[in-house]
């Protein structure tokens, strides 16, 4: 080959090279993302785990570790991730409080970082401009969950057992500070009141959204206060299910019986969606995993290769920089509506 010859296919090479470089999306095998989880074994977070595993197959390499509800743990996960210099990270926090801790970590490596279902604070979000969040908004739920209560209980006066015209009602709250827990908690009081219905708290407590825990302070209220309970509202329904089995035991809401005590939660997860066709459960609300699932590997992805959070997609930020995911009413009514999401 001629010198002139040797100096065009330099050229090409040289050409072909700097194309190449200047492609910023990465091939999948190249592309490492670090994903962390409160806790697997959480029902609601379960399915969204599995969506999120079977979504990034194909599209990227992950690890992604269960924190087993132990905010050390989570911290360590992310010291190995940011040690393997991935590509970007999804976190699901173990305590939304620890939130500054873990951008200041996150940030001097410049790996961008998604947060899912448990909000930092607004202040938080701001400490770093590449981080994002996907979930829904807490009042939300508690607004529909409300609005489910006041349907059910105008359409059902002889749920009045006492008839005093109140709800004398007791409610299974989430994480103490969680923010939708705190926000389900307040809304649904709030949507009732407005609504003209008064109500009056027998109690209310903390099972961290946990069905065993939700059994147990549910045995304790039947054993206080039997047929003067009037309605459980309950921040999920994974407590929703806790509840049920023990006022099962003991009689209550089983086929034909008399005895009755409306139930409502949040998240519409198959178990609850089967006793709501029982009648046992009056009604739930949907945050369907499968669309924050999808939302959660978009924006990774995106992220990953360099690309704008939102790129290719319908999301929109709000001034948090969060994509909000509505929630649906599911009662008897519109059933079967719940089991996309889940499938």
């Amino acid at each position: 080959m001629n010198r002139s010859g040797i100096i065009f296919l330099v050229f090409l090479l040289f050409i072909l090279l700097m194309v190449s470089c200047g492609n910023t999306s990465k091939s999948n095998d190249k592309i490492e993302v670090g994903i962390t989880i409160y806790r697997y074994d959480d029902n609601f977070i379960s399915f969204m785990r599995r969506n999120i595993e079977t979504m990034l197959n194909g599209k990227a390499k992950f690890i992604m570790n269960d924190s087993e509800n132990d905010q050390v743990k989570q911290n360590d996960q992310v010291d190995a991730a940011i040690q393997r210099q991935v590509n970007a990270l999804a976190i699901n926090l173990v305590d939304p409080a620890s939130a500054s801790f873990m951008i200041n970590k996150i940030k001097p490596s410049g790996i961008p970082v998604i947060f899912f279902n448990k909000e930092p604070s607004k202040e938080d979000m701001m400490l770093y401009d590449k981080a994002w969040y996907v979930g829904t908004l807490s009042e939300e739920s508690g607004n529909i969950q409300g609005d489910i209560v006041v349907k059910a209980w105008t359409s059902n006066p002889a749920w009045d057992k006492n008839g005093d015209g109140k709800i004398q009602y007791v409610l299974l709250k989430g994480e103490s500070g969680h923010p939708d827990a705190e926000a389900r908690t307040e809304r649904i009081k709030i949507v009732l009141f407005d609504n003209g219905i008064d109500i009056e708290p027998l109690d209310e407590q903390t099972a961290n959204w946990d069905i065993l825990q939700a059994q147990t302070v549910t045995d304790s209220w039947i054993e206080k206060y039997g047929d003067n309970i009037e309605f459980i509202f309950s921040n999920n329904d994974a407590m929703a299910l806790g509840a049920l089995k023990s006022i099962q035991k003991r009689g209550y809401n089983i086929g034909d019986s008399n005895q009755f005590i409306p139930i409502v939660g949040v998240d519409a997860i198959p178990e609850i969606i089967e006793e709501i066709k029982k009648g046992t459960v009056v009604g739930t609300v949907l945050q369907s995993p499968k669309d924050q699932a999808k939302a959660v590997v978009d924006m990774l992805i995106n992220v990953a290769n360099g690309k704008n959070v939102t790129e290719g997609t319908t999301y929109q930020l709000d001034d948090s920089k969060a994509v909000r995911v509505p929630y649906r009413s599911i009662t008897l009514e519109n059933i079967d509506e719940s089991t996309e999401a889940y499938k």
